[in-house]
């Protein structure tokens, strides 16, 4: 391994000028990556000051949160094509310009489609800019591509970032107002621009490669259906599920989007998700492990949110404390998967029970939790086991499933891996723990509410204003708490499944090409004839 290493070329980011040190190139890049991380159309810290400012719902905001997800999820698998065709300085001031004009235009944008367009093309500059950085550097992280300290590393600037973007929004929000982090990320943008003109160059390391037989008409189709599903689950409370004409309607839609989505992959020579790409062993277990982690981490999105809001009264400052041991938990996570899968080899499947392991413990701990006489302190720990199950769960699995697969349908892959991981799991999650409140709320307060009636309370003195409030604070207690123990239940029992089968994901390190080779491969897969 040392002489193999040994006989590397030394790393080197040519597309930088003479005068910018060797030492500052890739750390620039990692400032720029950390950059387009920090950005979005709208940010999750900003949306109840902006549901008092606009006329649009929660729901409204939260479908702009998933076409930006859903933006950078479908553009996976063209990445490598961009990076074939364009210079790395062309499709970075690309990227940066992009997210620039999405920020300036969201705060002025009120018709609802248009904002979502406009997000889901923030969501795809926001990946192509942090894609262009990582796999720049990549070679200077690991000289041997080594995936399983890529992607833990890649987890730190991802998971970092978002818990310090949460911060700095609600921040702003709070001593300013809520557009003023739009504005920091324009401001941002136009310094990555300044970077990139003054200190690189237009440098291309192999010949360009044009964009034929990318199935265009297939990313629509697919980037469709999973944005009305996203609509499906995200407004489906609202309209009431299936009592709505537009649920059914809504419904209808995704079975015919999901046929043509299908009856085009098999009908064409390149569709954009290729029938091999499903055929990999161990896919559909990864695919379905990752959905259900969503589904149990989407407890944050509601129940945690619910719990702050309703039962603790904290107020959105207060709430925002919680992203610091969010973030310790973050960087643990990622830290010791890297030296579980780099430093000592150990199996994959059992850091994944680790990583399950730290899910439970957040979900037991807040189910024995729920009150409303704690001190925020006593979250710290919980919200540190989140953290570090997220980092954990989030690095192994994208790791697995590069193990698993040829680089060929990696991307094609990590696309549909990352529908399940940013948007599908989290949606359909958060749509099920709101049923599941909408169910439990009413159920209880008519159990317990039953009890208060003109004579038991003639028999001692209370203020009935005052005791309805602490009343319905309760009852929202009980009814999180209910919903957290079914929710450690289900993760309990995957965490014993897990128990039950023990087999490595690999045992040797799989070799990753270099990018002449993953270029001749993709050219190769144009030329070749049925």
């Amino acid at each position: 391994m040392s002489r193999a290493t040994s006989t590397l070329p030394p790393f080197s980011m040519p597309m930088f000028r003479s005068f910018v040190p060797e030492r500052m190139r890739p750390w620039m890049y990692v400032f720029l990556a950390v950059t387009f991380q920090f950005s979005g159309g709208l940010y999750l810290g900003t949306l109840n000051q902006m549901m008092g400012e606009t006329t649009l719902m929660r729901e409204d905001l939260l479908m702009c949160l998933y076409a930006n997800l859903v933006g950078m999820a479908i553009y996976f698998p063209l990445l490598f094509r961009m990076k074939f065709r364009f210079t790395n300085k062309t499709l970075l001031c690309a990227a940066a310009t992009g997210v620039l004009l999405c920020n300036l235009l969201v705060p002025y944008i009120t018709f609802l489609p248009l904002l979502w367009l406009v997000c889901f093309i923030e969501g795809m500059c926001k990946i192509q800019g942090t894609f262009e950085c990582m796999s720049n550097i990549q070679l200077w992280m690991t000289p041997t591509r080594d995936f399983t300290v890529f992607f833990p590393m890649l987890h730190i600037v991802i998971l970092g970032s978002m818990q310090l973007s949460d911060l700095l929004a609600t921040s702003l929000m709070y001593y300013y107002h809520w557009d003023y982090m739009q504005l920091f990320i324009c401001g941002v943008m136009m310094l990555d621009l300044l970077m990139l003109t003054i200190c690189t160059r237009h440098f291309r390391m192999f010949k360009k490669l044009p964009l034929f037989g990318i199935d265009w008409l297939g990313a629509i189709l697919w980037a469709t259906l999973l944005l009305e599903i996203a609509y499906l689950f995200n407004y489906g409370d609202w309209y009431d599920w299936w009592n709505s004409s537009v649920i059914c309607r809504l419904s209808m839609a995704v079975i015919v989007t999901f046929f043509f989505c299908i009856w085009r992959m098999f009908t064409i020579r390149h569709p954009f998700f290729e029938p091999k790409m499903w055929t990999y062993r161990h896919l559909l277990p990864i695919l379905i492990l990752i959905t259900l982690v969503e589904m149990f981490l989407a407890t944050e999105h509601v129940l945690e949110e619910v719990w702050l809001a309703e039962v603790m009264r904290y107020g959105t400052m207060t709430s925002v404390q919680l992203d610091w041991p969010a973030l310790a938990g973050v960087l643990a996570g990622c830290l010791f998967a890297y030296w579980w899968m780099h430093v000592r080899r150990f199996n994959y499947l059992r850091l994944i029970i680790v990583g399950l392991g730290g899910l439970i413990c957040y979900l037991l701990g807040s189910y024995f939790l729920v009150s409303s006489d704690i001190h925020i302190i006593r979250f710290y720990p919980l919200i540190f086991c989140r953290g570090f199950a997220y980092a954990v769960l989030s690095a192994t699995f994208m790791t697995c499933l590069e193990e698993i697969m040829s680089f060929q349908h990696f991307f094609q892959a990590l696309s549909v891996f990352n529908m399940l991981h940013m948007v599908m799991g989290g949606v359909v999650g958060a749509a099920i723990y709101t049923r599941g409140l909408a169910y439990y709320l009413p159920d209880n307060i008519a159990r317990y509410g039953a009890a208060i009636d003109r004579v038991a309370s003639s028999r001692i003195s209370i203020h009935i204003p005052h005791y309805m409030e602490t009343f319905l604070s309760q009852m929202s207690a009980i009814s999180v708490k209910q919903i957290y123990g079914w929710t450690a239940y289900a993760c309990i029992f995957l965490f014993l499944l897990f128990l039950l089968y023990d087999a490595p994901i690999r045992r040797e390190l799989k070799q990753i090409p270099s990018w002449q080779k993953i270029r001749k491969m993709i050219v190769e897969s144009f030329t070749v004839k049925k």
